[in-house]
């Protein structure tokens, strides 16, 4: 029996080596890195059952210790304290698929059995395959030979020419650009190990095939130019920042919490940039300062006590470099390291780095297994079986909880496709209630909820307009539809602050409780303020952003609050001076002043920054509006441009509230404030 589940560990290694760069599954929002944490995560699962039933038929607990054990074991501890200590949301924070403490964790397990098999070229040659196939579908993807293929709805993103299982263009280049100098190297020993002809025609023609699809993906991305990496200054910028607190100097700002410390730190430059609609960006633009940053200088020092034991366990490997089976694997972890500096960290990053680690353990002669008879202490044998089953059926449990809550999430997402506002809701609404700890399914069903009450207010406006008696227009809302409006405020409003409430650091949460707020200003008392109060904390949060000093000031504008929006406009100028409705509506809150003088020179400005070709309706616009300004003006002063700035494709527009009013207004409760949390 004890064979049988040998070989079963063994295959289970084998098939995740082998799938994870493959693996994705439909069935998610994301199809990609979500499902291939779930994959690791139930693989390992299934590793612990199988020592499990090897625990109760042998009753004893062996262990084989490695040099990396330490090392690993600490790093793993300190992304735990950053998560328990700093981490405002925990429960996100542990399944996030970037850099997560399950991700981590599971890393970690795959580690401590990968290192103690024996038969490593059978891995390799999964590790070889699965790169070689992955090259064969970015090949077909790139001469886009799906879209030939006549494929059912939920299938038609094969058609992309950037559609790749490993999940993203620019983690194929990474993944690729490993295995082509690994099949590098091997032509090389194998030329030098005087394998058969045979044998190297087959590694070749195999670098050849990775190589290719290396080049063609690199294209891709060059060509469409849709990468979107965060700055490396910015990078840099936020892992300085948290020097300046005790607290995060020790553990970082917190796992999953990257987005906090970027719109801290972002500078006017971002603002000025392609990139200046991302509003912030989730993980750093190298995985080494990423692992700082979040984790702090405890979580560094452990990742560093690694590269350390890993270069002298490299170092005691030197005279036997001639060997492939110990060349290949440090040749590897070179590589992968120099990668985990250079380039942002993802999943399939650090399974590689562990994948790394563990052939490099496998590689390094340790000391013979200690083993614990358990079979005389009863007690002691049956607690360990039964903490290992408590610890396997828990952990499966709330992992099958999270996948679900992101399957309904994604039925919900088709919903929106076929515009079925019922499966929308109820969809979301069971996401929440499995999994209520992520702030993305939390913003979504606040939004959801808004939609729902702007349909009602919205029908309740038409009949209203096509009703024969304008004089009773405000009595069109029924008593259920007023109930249901004001249920679904107050639902959108409670999901806005519960996202709040998750990770009150992040301004993006702020920004969507403040846009459901704004939503209802002629719907609801006290909106306004709450509106108000809402943005400026998001303002607090990201205050190199103009989009929310844009929105801010369209609050106060549709308020009639002139000065308080011609402020705020003023500021959205300053953070993006090229941008033409940040422009257009300083120009109308100066009219609204009455400063004419400052309202035609904005105007301008909007115009200078407009392409009369690609914006020409925004062109024309302007141009009109300009006319009508100058009207205001003293017939003695001549007015002239003054600044200029490449042309944008813009879509201008002045703050105007979205709701359709009602009357009287939606008394919502106290708690619906944002201070009330």
């Amino acid at each position: 029996m004890e064979k049988y589940l040998i070989r079963l560990r063994s295959a289970v290694l084998f098939s995740l080596l082998f799938l994870f760069p493959l693996f994705f599954l439909p069935f998610t929002q994301e199809f990609f890195a979500t499902n291939k944490l779930y994959l690791l995560t139930f693989s390992v699962l299934l590793l612990l059952a199988i020592s499990t039933v090897e625990f109760f038929l042998s009753k004893k607990i062996v262990w084989e210790a490695k040099p990396l054990d330490t090392s690993i074991i600490l790093f793993t501890l300190t992304v735990a304290l950053s998560l328990i200590i700093v981490s405002p949301n925990k429960i996100q924070a542990i399944l996030n698929s970037n850099f997560g403490l399950l991700e981590i964790v599971s890393l970690t397990i795959l580690y401590f059995y990968l290192s103690r098999e024996k038969n490593q070229p059978l891995f390799w040659t999964a590790l070889l395959t699965s790169s070689l196939v992955v090259s064969l579908l970015a090949i077909l993807s790139f001469f886009q030979i799906f879209k030939f293929l006549p494929l059912p709805n939920s299938f038609e993103f094969l058609k992309s020419p950037q559609f790749t299982p490993v999940g993203n263009p620019f983690d194929l280049v990474v993944y690729l650009g490993i295995f082509s100098l690994m099949f590098v190297i091997h032509m090389i020993l194998n030329k030098l190990s005087g394998k058969t002809v045979s044998f190297q025609i087959v590694t070749a023609v195999s670098f050849i095939i990775v190589f290719l699809a290396f080049l063609l993906t690199l294209y891709g991305i060059i060509k469409s130019a849709t990468m979107f990496l965060p700055p490396l200054r910015i990078s840099w910028y936020g892992a300085v920042e948290i020097l300046k607190n005790p607290l995060t100097a020790l553990f970082g700002v917190g796992v999953d919490n990257f987005a906090s410390i970027f719109t801290r730190v972002k500078d006017t430059q971002y603002s000025l940039s392609p990139l200046w609609q991302i509003n912030a960006f989730s993980v750093s633009r190298s995985a080494l300062l990423h692992i700082f940053t979040e984790t702090g200088l405890f979580g560094f020092a452990a990742f560093v006590l690694i590269i350390i034991t890993l270069l002298k366990l490299v170092y005691n490997l030197r005279a036997g470099f001639s060997n492939i089976n110990i060349l290949r694997p440090v040749l590897f972890m070179g590589i992968t390291i120099v990668l985990m500096v250079m380039f942002l960290p993802s999943l399939l990053l650090f399974f590689l780095f562990f994948v790394g680690l563990s052939f490099i353990s496998q590689i390094v002669r340790s000391q013979p297994a200690s083993e614990i008879d358990l079979s005389s202490i009863l007690p002691v044998y049956l607690g360990v079986g039964i903490l290992l089953i408590v610890i396997i059926g828990a952990t499966g449990f709330l992992v099958v909880q999270s996948y679900a809550a992101e399957y309904y999430f994604k039925k919900s997402v088709d919903a929106i496709a076929k515009n079925n506002i019922k499966d929308l809701y109820d969809n979301q609404r069971q996401a929440v209630i499995i999994n209520p700890y992520i702030e993305r399914l939390r913003i979504n069903f606040s939004q959801t909820n808004m939609l729902i009450a702007n349909n009602v207010a919205s029908k309740a406006q038409t009949n209203s307009s096509n009703s024969t008696n304008p004089s009773n227009s405000t009595n069109q809302l029924s008593d259920q539809d007023r109930q249901t409006i004001t249920s679904a405020i107050q639902a959108a409003i409670a999901e806005a602050k519960a996202a709040v409430a998750l990770n009150p650091q992040r301004a993006s949460n702020w920004e969507n409780l403040a846009v459901i707020y704004r939503n209802i200003l002629n719907v609801a008392q006290g909106a306004d303020s709450w509106t108000i109060s809402a943005y400026q904390r998001a303002i607090v949060l990201d205050p190199q952003n103009p989009i929310y000093r844009l929105n801010l000031g369209g609050v106060f504008y549709s308020l009639k609050n002139w000065d308080e929006a011609y402020g705020l406009f003023t500021q959205a100028v300053g953070l993006k001076s090229d941008w033409p409705n940040a422009y257009y509506n300083l120009a109308w809150a100066s009219y609204q002043k009455g400063a004419y003088q400052q309202a035609v020179n904005a105007m301008q400005n909007t115009i200078s920054l407009l392409d009369s070709k690609t914006s020409k309706a925004d062109y024309d616009k302007a141009s009109k509006e300009l006319e009508e300004f100058k009207k205001k003006l003293p017939k003695t002063e001549e007015q002239t441009a003054t600044e200029s700035a490449q042309p944008q494709k813009q879509q201008l527009a002045l703050p105007t509230p979205p709701v359709p009013a009602l009357s009287p207004k939606i008394e919502l409760p106290k708690n619906a404030s944002p201070e009330s949390r």
